[in-house]
């Protein structure tokens, strides 16, 4: 299993409060059209954390890279991608493999 986790930073001049209705109510409408998107999350940070370097953590699950890969080429992927850089002025990309340990 292949999580993306994507650490956010809104763009300068936008309110937190944007930022969080942006992240929770529009942009997953994008997200979530991607193929091959098995699973995502939008965690947006709490008032008052405005020295961190996100405001929100977005996690899609995938199958494998390649499947990430090929979702991201559509042309819902490529929407999702152009939409989060309207509204970030950074996005950092953890690609993890997840191991479950029972």
């Amino acid at each position: 299993m292949l999580k993306n986790y994507s650490l956010l930073k809104r763009k300068e001049g936008m309110s937190l409060a944007d930022f969080r209705h942006w992240a929770q109510e529009e942009h997953p409408k994008l997200a979530k059209q991607i193929p091959g998107l098995l699973h995502y999350h939008m965690s947006v940070l709490l008032d008052g954390q405005t020295e961190l370097p996100a405001d929100a953590v977005s996690e899609m699950w995938f199958e494998s890279l390649d499947t990430r890969s090929a979702g991201f080429a559509t042309d819902a992927g490529k929407a999702a991608a152009a939409d989060a850089i309207a509204h970030c002025s950074s996005r950092t990309h953890l690609l993890t493999e997840e191991k479950v340990f029972s």
